[in-house]
């Protein structure tokens, strides 16, 4: 049985404000399911159909359990529609939509393909955790 999370409320919004413009700020409070029910709403959205996201989540811990907890609550294993990528280590499979990257490999994944390509979008997660890293990140995708 899932669990509602205060954000599945603004999810229409959310995915309304993101068709009329390329960028947005979500702000709410923890535990509001910013990680893990907003990567998976965005799936589903038009301008995503056939690409595939990126969430760029800071720690390799939090990545390994963001996409854990996503792939579970879609019943499946990661690696398959949801994955994760980091130095050194990735579960990531042919059919993978959604992948949690740590700073370093988005970073070099800009630097080898600087227009993403087969990429929809990038979501920073807890970029209020600024870093040199998080911020070339985002230069280099915008």
């Amino acid at each position: 049985m899932t669990v509602a999370l205060p954000i599945e409320a603004r999810l229409d919004a959310v995915q309304a404000a993101l068709a009329e413009c390329s960028r947005a700020l979500l702000v709410a409070e923890p535990g509001a399911g910013k990680t893990t029910r907003v990567p998976l709403a965005l799936l589903e959205a038009s301008w995503c159909d056939g690409g595939k996201l990126l969430l760029l989540e800071p720690r390799r811990v939090a990545a390994r359990l963001a996409a854990g907890f996503m792939a579970e609550s879609l019943g499946e294993t990661v690696g398959e529609t949801v994955g994760y990528r980091m130095r050194g280590e990735s579960r990531v499979g042919k059919t993978t939509r959604l992948e949690v990257v740590t700073q370093g490999v988005l970073t070099r994944m800009l630097q080898e393909d600087p227009l993403l390509e087969g990429v929809s979008g990038v979501i920073f997660d807890e970029f209020h955790e600024r870093s040199l890293e998080a911020d070339l990140g985002l230069a280099l995708a915008l």
